[in-house]
């Protein structure tokens, strides 16, 4: 029934104040106000409808996506919308298009690595979209190894110009996003080359298509890489293959914030350190973990609403079956995914801050916590997209077979968002970085140097080797400093360990290769104590709002147990717990899911998603589930037929046994 809210009684049972843990999660009162209402003006406009898009072919699909796109920027224009709003704009559309690129990677690179006279010619004609730019890093033959990269850039002193080349078929740029079909200009990078020395690589602004008929110019070679994973999803995107025949550009093309080359071809340094491009690595990782948070919200959203509605078993004499959620193998799996969603929330807020940190320190030439900041960024980047691709997935997994259906968003959701685990970094060489980081800082201990930052807690290495805990029932793991000493204890225990292991090895390449493995263990138990330890300080703040803190501490409690539970190997490997400890904080995690049943459905409601941008009929607000699964089933276009396509070439004749005489 239209207008009947079948999980009232879920709402009714809320013990916090769900309106204050809106604005928890926005971050504050205004960019809730702002979310809300940009959410509500994408909902309510018909172009941005997207209920349709697993059934579209490529070609209408990608159509669409390119209408969206013109109708959003008409209507940023239109309502004069702030650069902040126009971001919520985009990201409610929640499709995939080449305005990603444009804004996420083209114009930041911009700004962070070109000149002022660059910045002063492009980002007017950027900001307008006169102009449409991606970034062409990745090639077919390298990607994670940005040293390896084969595109070449060699200077001619002649004609003051560089010559963009691929000289091999693997150096053909491969996957960036807005490539294929619509990007005009693009961030290539590629080795420069001087009198035939090559100096590295450096980024370079091409024009690659023509802005009066859009078609590629001499030289470019220029296309789309064909379907990816899944149905809709990032088949939005056109992730192109670019190739380049002896491209002429001119000298003034080279991003020459950091370096630059003269009209007589020597290099020369700019007074800008070229530690400053860091400063947008750690911005576009600081967004990354923050998209995790709203990927893993959005399936956790999904699956929570749907497990309260989904009744199997337990009915007792006729009465209603018990509802999933009330399953503590429902809970065991669900709930630590909700508190996983907050906790990447409150960590991407304190990235922010990192951010802006970095940022300061660097336009004074500090750079004493980059090293800290660099590896932080990248572990955490690793961290909270692996769990979020693997939580996607278990969410689908959690809403039973009606999970598998397009209409549930789940199977879209799942193929739009795991190619994050690989984009701005493979998880595992991000891992390994981190690892060598820690290894430096353990190196490190005792000469006087002090860990700063994240690894700040090396500093009572000696008490952390030998401390024990002491936790004697299962009310103990939820004091705070005993979480943090666990998750500090094992981490520090792992990296000493890891680090000895080492020692072993001469030289020490051959260990980082032998025991690479066992590094990346390491480097996670690290970025699980940073998130567990950023939670906690959120914790330190005065959170208004009736039953909100206690709430987050519990979500917070789960957090950190479900990891000890699922790791307890290591946290007893390293000899800080005993069974007796690691068994007590599995009877308090079980008590917590207890705790957190009455509010899950109003904790994802906290997040405040429409219906339109969850796209989901298992997640719908209003729970009426069954009703519009079996009206959604109707507009499959396989069911505008009674009788299907095929069925009197090759069905009949089989029936009537007739197919020796029929025209397979």
């Amino acid at each position: 029934m239209e207008g009947v809210d079948y999980l009232a009684d879920e709402r009714r049972k809320a013990e916090f104040d769900v309106q204050a843990m809106k604005i928890v999660w926005a971050g504050s009162s205004h960019a809730f106000e702002v979310s809300d209402r940009i959410s509500k003006l994408v909902a309510n406009d018909p172009v941005f409808k997207k209920d349709d898009r697993a059934m579209l072919s490529r070609k209408d699909l990608f159509k669409n996506t390119l209408r969206k796109a013109a109708h959003a920027w008409k209507r940023i224009l239109e309502l004069r919308l702030s650069e902040e709003e126009a971001s919520r704009l985009r990201f409610f559309i929640d499709e995939p298009a080449y305005t990603d690129l444009h804004w996420g990677m083209f114009v930041p690179a911009i700004k962070g690595q070109g000149s002022e006279e660059q910045q002063q010619k492009w980002l007017p004609l950027a900001y307008k979209m006169q102009i449409i730019g991606c970034y062409a890093q990745t090639e077919l033959g390298h990607g994670s190894n940005v040293q390896g990269l084969e595109t070449t850039a060699t200077y001619d002193r002649h004609t003051d110009e560089f010559v963009i080349h691929s000289p091999t078929l693997t150096s053909s740029k491969w996957w960036p996003g807005g490539l294929g079909k619509i990007s005009t200009h693009a961030i290539v990078y590629g080795r420069l080359i001087i009198d035939g020395k090559d100096l590295g690589v450096n980024g370079f602004i091409v024009q690659i298509r023509s802005l009066e008929d859009h078609m590629p110019l001499p030289g470019v070679t220029i296309g789309d890489i064909g379907m990816k994973f899944g149905n809709g999803a990032y088949n939005t995107m056109d992730n192109g293959i670019l190739r380049f025949d002896h491209v002429r550009i001119p000298r003034d093309q080279m991003l020459m914030r950091v370096l630059e080359v003269t009209r007589d071809g020597k290099l020369k340094q700019s007074d800008v350190p070229r530690q400053l491009l860091y400063g947008t690595m750690v911005y576009v990782r600081k967004q990354i973990v923050i998209d995790a948070s709203n990927a893993l919200s959005k399936a956790v959203c999904i699956a929570t609403r749907y497990s309260a509605v989904r009744r199997q078993f337990g009915s007792q004499n006729g009465g209603p079956e018990t509802q999933v959620i009330d399953y503590k193998t429902q809970q065991s799996r669900l709930f630590p995914l909700l508190a996983s969603a907050y906790a990447f929330r409150f960590v991407g807020e304190w990235l922010h801050w990192l951010y802006t940190d970095v940022t300061q320190r660097l336009q004074q030439n500090d750079f004493s916590t980059l090293p800290e900041a660099h590896a932080c960024t990248a572990g955490l980047k690793s961290l909270t997209t692996s769990t979020t691709a693997d939580g996607i997935e278990e969410c689908r997994k959690l809403c039973g077979g009606h999970g598998y259906l397009c209409s549930s968003g789940l199977p879209e959701l799942f193929a739009v968002y795991v190619p994050a685990c690989t984009y701005e970094g493979d998880n595992i060489v991000l891992l390994l970085q981190v690892s060598r980081f820690l290894m430096k800082t353990v190196s490190q201990l005792g000469t006087g140097k002090k860990p700063v930052g994240t690894v700040a807690y090396m500093v009572r290495i000696e008490y952390l080797l030998q401390c024990q805990c002491a936790v004697q029932r299962a009310e103990d793991w939820l004091k705070p400093a005993q979480i943090l000493e666990a998750f500090e204890a094992r981490a520090a225990r792992m990296c000493v360990s890891r680090a000895q292991d080492l020692t072993r090895f001469s030289p020490p390449e051959e260990g980082f290769a032998e025991l690479s493995a066992d590094l990346v263990e390491a480097a996670s138990a690290h970025c699980q104590l940073v998130i567990v330890s950023k939670f906690l300080e959120k914790l330190q703040q005065d959170i208004p709002g009736e039953g909100v803190k206690q709430q987050l501490e519990t979500l917070c409690g789960i957090y950190s147990l479900s990891l000890v539970h699922k790791h307890q190997g290591e946290f007893l490997a390293t000899g800080y717990l005993t069974p007796t400890q690691a068994a007590l904080a599995n009877d308090q995690l079980r008590a917590l899911y207890t705790k957190i049943r009455p509010n899950a459905i109003v904790l994802v409601d906290a997040f405040n998603y429409t219906d339109h941008y969850l796209s989901s009929i298992l997640g719908r607000y209003d729970g009426n589930v069954y009703p519009k699964l079996y009206e959604e089933a109707w507009k499959d276009p396989l069911n505008e037929s009674v009788v299907p396509d095929g069925y009197h070439e090759y069905v009949r004749p089989l029936i009537k046994q007739q197919l020796h005489s029929s025209r397979l």
